[in-house]
């Protein structure tokens, strides 16, 4: 036989075991007691029933008076709605019966009141008398109750309305009951409302008021017997010194602090030391140095000693502190506050032994905890730190303290760090190499909050590593960073991998700022494909837009028109063309980027037509993303020049008129036709109307072209390369050309096939171009975010390009646009794109080129040999 198992060994079926499961049931009786209880019976329901046809304040009037605490907790909250619907009838019959209610209200209801009632003076439904006359009395009487947050929440209120109150109201009503109030006789929490008040009055009255009224009071609470009392009297002092001037202040409030600093309780002398430092500002050069400084390095030195408390208050005030003090260090004195800091953020460090959490005693973590607390302040004032060194003497005297608070072991001081880290970027200015490679530790961190803290000014940070800190310098790429764009990848990567989807899509918005500060094909091997991969697979919408976003402004700023072709097709064939709907419809995402970030001409030659082939698509969230769009696809066109496409849109639009079958999209359809009816079409000359944004469409097509002109002589000069001085003749004609910030008024257009009749002049002109262009990764990709003051302000600067604009030819235009994105060869057609490749390129002027019939199918060409080839979808 088997031997019985643990289980049945266990069971027990004897009388006291059974006595065992019946107690157990009866607790489990007792347990759903409350719940049936809770249950209402009829003769409940008919108490809390209310007549329907009462009025509002009739209701309340009920309620107060006959309801349950419930009905009338909700009657006070309900009160600020029937002062602003009914204020005369509210104060003359729903005031009297809440002041009765609070009588004997519970907490609830009480911190309800307090709450209404500060509603009603920030809504200024009655005048300041008014409210003094029906509301304070009430305040007042409720400033004393037993409990400590009702007690708090009427006080706040109270604070509040002495803002608001005069000076009469508030001498008679609030400061001649004080006197009594702040008596030794009084309890101690009276004493303790006495003191904020006070702290509070002193902003309503003028100095000799203050000195002859609140002063003597404010003096005795400092010599209160409790020290809560002096505490709380000190920190008050802050209020009382703004209040009566700095005359005043140096006579009455100073000598008070330095007598609090030297109190036996530890929270009095650490109110006092915090009053003092928030009042550095207003102390002379010679206070600062003979009385508070002595006073600071007395409490410096004490703190090691005293509790930790201490040390998190110090070391969250001692930026501040080094800075009012500025000045009047001696040199000894400065490095002793140095070293006193350095020490700070390294506490607790020495003393990790690698022992197991479980095996510490709680007073040790909890001193480790405190140890924490007292590093994060130090990483917080680390700017202000700098300040006090000098960004000059960072690498002597604190570039290892900063590397400690980036290497710190706990995550909360690392956080703090990362947060600051664009400050101390800035502070170094052209020392700012310095701190490349705590740039990389902090975007490798394990841990995800200190990447979200540091990509908050990634791209500031990163322009600034680029430059040097220094906005002049031309040649701007992190050549001397090679950890970087590895850095940038692992850490997107871990982002992609938490659940913090926010943080991923936050550092993939960053990422838009990268064409500015590393090369167009680093971005375009290391991170354009990323931007692919996370538009199609993963499932986070946020975070698909935002690196739909990103890859257009990549694309926007990549200087090869071979790789920029590469990506026009994929994004058609994979997310246009795509079989999963979910990738049509980031395809719309993404037509919605372009016509934000490029011109309108680019638009409409690579996107428009695939755009509104979609609405053939059999699903109808697809249809129905388009119709919303349509609108915004409609405005990229320009007339005459886009006649063609324009009945292209017409007919898809009716097409859907006649044959859409889902109820919810034809809605929309009809409300679409309608907003397309009354929009108004842009011409192709500048209209006042549409000015600012044809002369930003303008812009952008001008950067366009400037990119391919960079491409061109960028490919020119390489070839060039073998020629002796070909180099520094080509440095000569950018440094003579940079002046100039807009086109000239001629520009000569190269067309494919086509030879000059002045090579070498069009070879100047070229280079020109080039010049002008090395501005365009500073200055003009901050267009990218839709900016309009550079093109508003810059008036001469376009003045001049537009007549050159307008005195062109159509023919000219046109070879314009439409070779705006191909490669200038002697040849009559493009090396690395045949013109018969499928990718879909709609050139202005040139309507009778294309089938309306067919426009909405894929080509069958066959596509460049790099490309998978797909089918197109029905």
């Amino acid at each position: 036989m088997h031997p019985p198992s643990p289980a049945a060994a266990t069971m027990d079926f004897s009388q006291n075991s059974l006595f065992g499961y019946m107690e157990d049931l009866q607790e489990l009786t007792i347990i759903e007691r409350p719940v049936r209880r809770s249950l209402k019976t009829p003769e409940e329901i008919e108490r809390l029933t209310v007549d329907e046809d009462l009025s509002d304040i009739e209701r309340a009037v009920y309620l107060l008076s006959a309801g349950q605490d419930i009905q009338g907790t909700s009657v006070i909250a309900n009160l600020p709605f029937l002062m602003r619907q009914n204020p005369a009838e509210t104060l003359r019959r729903v005031l009297p019966k809440v002041r009765e209610a609070l009588h004997v209200a519970g907490v609830e209801m009480q911190l309800t009141a307090a709450v209404s009632f500060l509603t009603i003076l920030q809504d200024e439904s009655v005048s300041a008398h008014t409210y003094a006359h029906s509301f304070l009395q009430v305040i007042l009487l409720h400033l004393e109750h037993r409990d400590a947050g009702v007690s708090n929440a009427w006080l706040e209120t109270l604070l509040s309305v002495i803002e608001v109150l005069p000076k009469d109201t508030l001498r008679h009503e609030i400061l001649n009951p004080l006197v009594s109030k702040a008596q030794l006789s009084q309890t101690v929490q009276s004493r303790l409302v006495s003191c904020k008040i006070l702290g509070k009055l002193t902003n309503k009255f003028d100095a000799l008021a203050i000195k002859r009224e609140i002063l003597p009071l404010v003096k005795s609470l400092c010599q209160d017997v409790e020290h809560e009392v002096r505490s709380c009297m000190c920190r008050q002092l802050e209020n009382i010194a703004q209040g009566i001037g700095t005359e005043l202040s140096k006579s009455v409030v100073l000598p008070e602090l330095i007598e609090l600093s030297r109190d036996e309780g530890s929270s009095v002398r650490l109110a006092a030391f915090e009053t003092l430092v928030n009042l550095l500002d207003i102390f002379d050069t010679d206070d600062r140095s003979q009385t508070i400084l002595p006073v600071v390095k007395s409490f410096c030195e004490k703190s090691f000693k005293a509790d930790e408390s201490i040390l998190i208050s110090l070391s969250f005030h001692l930026g501040k502190l080094c800075h009012g003090l500025y000045g009047i260090f001696t040199p000894d004195q400065h490095l002793r506050f140095l070293e006193f800091y350095k020490k700070l953020c390294t506490l607790g460090l020495q003393q990790e032994n690698g022992h197991n959490e479980n095996q510490i005693p709680p007073q040790i973590l909890e001193q480790e905890k405190k140890y924490i607390s007292v590093r994060k302040n130090c990483a917080y004032n680390f700017p202000a730190m700098i300040v006090f060194v000098d960004p000059k003497n960072f690498h002597m005297e604190l570039y290892s303290t900063f590397f400690c608070l980036c290497h710190d072991p706990e995550v909360p001081v690392r956080y703090t760090i990362a947060i600051c880290f664009y400050e101390v970027s800035k502070l170094l200015n052209s020392g700012v190499y310095l701190i490349h490679k705590e740039l990389i530790t902090l975007l490798q961190d394990e841990s995800l909050e200190v990447l979200d803290a540091l990509i908050d000014h990634l791209p500031e940070i990163l322009e600034l590593m680029s430059t040097g800190g220094e906005s002049s310098v031309q040649e701007n790429k992190l050549s001397s960073l090679p950890d970087l764009v590895p850095a940038l990848t692992a850490a997107e990567q871990r982002a992609a991998a938490s659940l913090k989807w926010r943080t991923h899509e936050k550092l993939l918005q960053k990422y838009a700022c990268l064409p500015q500060v590393i090369s167009s094909d680093q971005i375009y091997y290391r991170f354009l494909q990323r931007m692919f991969t996370i538009m199609m697979t993963n499932n986070v919408l946020p975070v698909q837009k935002a690196a739909s976003r990103t890859l257009c402004i990549f694309l926007r700023y990549n200087r090869k028109q071979e790789q920029r072709h590469e990506v026009i097709q994929k994004l058609i064939e994979q997310l246009g063309q795509g079989k999963s709907y979910w990738n049509r419809l980031r395809f719309l995402d993404t037509c919605e980027f372009i016509i934000e970030i490029f011109s309108k001409s680019f638009f409409c030659k690579y996107f428009f037509l695939p755009a509104i082939e979609l609405t053939h698509d059999p699903v109808a969230n697809v249809r129905m993303k388009l119709c919303y769009l349509l609108p915004k696809v409609k405005s990229t066109l320009k007339i005459p020049a886009d006649k063609h496409l324009l009945q292209q849109l017409e007919m898809c639009v009716r097409k859907l008129l006649c044959q859409e079958k889902d109820k919810d999209v034809l809605a929309i359809v009809k409300r679409t036709v309608l907003e397309l009816d009354r929009m108004e079409m842009s011409m192709d000359a500048f209209q006042k109307k549409f000015y600012e944004k044809d002369l930003l469409d303008q812009e952008k097509e001008r950067e366009e072209l400037l990119l391919l002109e960079m491409e061109q002589l960028e490919k020119e000069k390489q070839q060039n390369d073998g020629r002796p001085m070909s180099d520094k003749t080509f440095e000569k004609k950018r440094r003579d050309s940079k002046t100039p910030t807009s086109l000239p008024k001629s520009i000569p257009i190269s067309v494919p096939g086509s030879s000059s009749a002045t090579p070498s002049t069009s070879k100047e002109i070229k280079k020109s171009k080039l010049i002008r262009s090395q501005s365009f990764n500073n200055q003009a990709f901050h267009a990218k975010y839709g900016n309009l003051d550079k093109c508003t302000t810059s008036k001469s600067s376009t003045a001049a390009y537009t007549p050159s604009v307008s005195g062109l030819s159509k023919t000219s235009m046109i070879s314009l646009t439409d070779d705006s994105f191909r490669t200038r060869n002697t040849s009559s057609a493009p090396s690395s794109f045949s013109s018969n490749t499928s990718l879909p390129s709609t050139s202005r002027g040139t309507g009778n080129s294309i089938d309306p019939k067919g426009s909405g199918s894929k080509d069958t060409q066959p596509r460049k040999a790099t490309l998978k080839s797909r089918k197109s979808n029905p």
